[in-house]
């Protein structure tokens, strides 16, 4: 026990040291391009999206400028697919710096100014693309300061609550950061920023420009004309049937020392979007959250040492003296019975703990690649595919269907299937479900038909067939063994047994927008797993005191209970939201926070019931039994 501590110790204080010289990079996921002077820089828009719905839309449903020949599809891989990525070419030219530049002119009609004062009103938000690099949205506080914000793209208009009115942002200024590198022609963009305002353009006889107004002075900083006209201008542009809106952009070319390969950091880090004190309070918290589980291990394995000592000083007595030792009661008492598999439902139980044990592994391997920085921002999708390939293969672990149950006489091959096809045949069959509805909606979140069944085929002909490999090597395996010996009757649980709970809350941070927090997110997942374990460890230990047996499925549930915190939380972050009222946002909202509590609970659970029974066979084979 005590290397056991020592181990908890080292592993806890090199945890907190790693949370806190960490930092976010990424490797990058394309080649630099050298843009000539006067090359024109080709912009691409992706779907519309709103964290009020949840429901991407197409950008040319609404009535926006398209390009000459109609938009065209950029080539996606299957995660972007899956992700609701619908990226397509754009009708604007960039080359140079420009002016003004009128891109074209649109009248509404009721119907289009309905569709657009609606997702203006749900807060739908562009997302354009140049060079692999995401638009920044530029924007002016209540003070006036400028801020930038690298997630979430910036919103296609504003909706007044007082008037009850919508205006579109029809003006854009197109701020381009650029970097010269040494030896190379040409130069690289390695920043790309929107300031959207809204304009009602005056003109006369086409595009004739009227120029008072709106046209910058060229004595004057592009981007202080900009923000003087966002201050100044008071017609802004009306979303209403019968308008004629003219949509115009500037551009503007800065200078940066930024390197290509670090155009990314501003937008890895999440320093932009936190306050400072808010940061410092959420790193506080971080690292205190880092040394719970080297407090809950200290005080639970420092408890057990005078125990077993008790308990073998107890073997070592006469006939006499044991019987004046007689009442003495503990966790030694149930050594017959505490290694007895469980007798309610246990295929249930076996098919839980394989299928945590899965996903857990697979999280584990995803959020670690990501952190280290393989799966690069700049390849969109490559999350999401490495999430499938790595839940393809995490079905080949071995061992994860057979400890639990292996002195059971069940069906090891209806185990092994319904490992492999009940938590992800619950997840299939509920994409296919909200995918059919968002495709009524006629949202780029709906997957097309062919990559559902291409899913389908990685399910049944890669996963399955993976996890009775793993069973198959698995169960010929030698058979894990047992300290003590299990009677062939139960004894009766003991009441206070069985009354004993607990809940263990563990407080989640939801971004409304983020690129890339994977390094958070593996130190967070990791101190999750281990608070879990040591916690469930220390419940399970007192249980087996008040001489209940039972502690196979309490373990898991122990665990597991994160599952409902969590659930729990987000029903009360749900109304942070402000979510639109259509059914949809709701069944998507609260159909996934299912399935990915549902994940938490398999996972947490699975760590809880397998680090107990490490910690039981520990413990019974340090006593002496008669």
């Amino acid at each position: 026990m005590t290397s056991l501590r020592s181990f908890l110790a080292r592993t806890s204080v090199l945890t907190m040291v790693v949370l806190r010289t960490c930092h976010g990079f990424y490797v990058p996921g394309v080649r630099p391009y050298e843009f000539a002077p006067g090359e024109e820089v080709p912009m691409k828009v992706n779907a519309l999206t709103s964290i009020h719905t949840q429901i991407p839309k197409d950008f040319y449903r609404l009535p926006f400028c398209r390009p000459a020949g109609g938009p065209k599809m950029a080539s996606e891989n299957l995660g972007e697919f899956l992700t609701g990525n619908k990226i397509q070419n754009s009708a604007y030219s960039i080359n140079s710096f420009a002016r003004c530049s009128v891109l074209c002119q649109v009248t509404l009609s009721k119907v289009e100014a309905h569709t657009l004062a609606t997702h203006i009103k749900y807060g739908y938000h562009n997302n354009w693309i140049i060079d692999n690099l995401p638009s920044a949205a530029v924007g002016t506080t209540a003070s006036g300061q400028r801020q930038t914000h690298y997630a979430g793209g910036f919103p296609i208009g504003f909706y007044d609550k007082d008037s009850r009115e919508a205006y579109v942002y029809n003006h854009v200024n197109i701020i381009l950061e650029y970097h010269n590198p040494e030896g190379k022609d040409g130069h690289r963009v390695v920043g790309f920023k929107v300031l959207p305002m809204s304009v009602s353009h005056r003109y006369s006889g086409g595009f004739v420009w009227d120029a008072q107004r709106v046209s910058p002075s060229p004595y004057r900083p592009v981007i202080r004309v900009i923000i003087w006209l966002l201050r100044t201008v008071a017609a802004r542009q009306l979303v209403e049937a019968d308008a004629s809106i003219i949509y115009t952009y500037d551009v503007t070319w800065e200078y940066s020392e930024t390197a290509w390969a670090s155009r990314w950091d501003v937008y890895l880090s999440e320093d932009h979007m936190v306050p400072c004190p808010g940061a410092l309070v959420f790193n506080h918290q971080l690292h205190y959250g880092s040394g719970v589980p080297f407090g809950v291990g200290r005080f639970d394995f420092g408890s057990q040492p005078p125990d077993i000592a008790g308990y073998n000083a107890l073997a070592a007595l006469t006939d006499e003296e044991k019987e004046e030792e007689a009442d003495e009661s503990g966790w030694k008492l149930v050594h017959a019975d505490v290694f007895r598999p469980p007798s309610t439902f246990p295929m249930l139980f076996c098919v839980m703990v394989g299928s945590g044990s899965q996903i857990g592994l697979c999280a584990f391997f995803t959020i670690g690649l990501a952190a280290v920085g393989f799966l690069s921002p700049a390849r969109r999708g490559s999350l999401m595919t490495a999430i499938l390939v790595f839940t393809c293969c995490a079905e080949a672990w071995p061992d994860t269907p057979r400890p639990p149950l292996q002195k059971v006489s069940v069906d090891w091959q209806l185990c092994t299937l319904l490992t492999g096809t009940a938590f992800p045949g619950l997840c299939f069959f509920t994409f296919v479900f909200f995918n059919t509805i968002l495709a009524f909606f006629r949202s780029t979140a709906s997957v097309p038909f062919l990559d559902l069944v291409i899913v389908a085929a990685m399910w049944c002909c890669v996963s399955v067939p993976l996890v009775f490999l793993g069973a198959y090597f698995g169960y010929k395996e030698e058979t894990i063994s047992f300290p003590t010996v299990t009677s062939t009757i139960a004894s009766d649980d003991s009441f206070w047994g069985s009354v004993r709970r607990a809940f263990l809350h563990h407080d989640i941070a939801v971004m409304d927008q983020f690129y890339y927090v994977f390094g958070f997110t593996l130190a967070v997942y990791i101190i999750l797993l281990i608070t879990c374990a040591e916690i469930t460890v220390l419940l399970t230990y007192y249980q087996l005191c008040a001489e209940n047996h039972r502690w196979w499925w309490f373990s898991f549930f122990t665990a597991g209970g994160t599952a409902f915190c969590t659930y729990g939380y987000s029903l009360i972050w749900f109304r942070s939201l402000e979510a639109s009222k259509m059914l949809i946002t709701y069944l998507l909202y609260f159909g996934y926070m299912f399935l990915i509590c549902t994940a938490i609970f398999l996972v947490t659970g699975s760590v809880g019931m397998l680090t107990c029974l490490w910690f039981i066979r520990k413990i019974f084979s340090s006593i002496k039994v008669d």
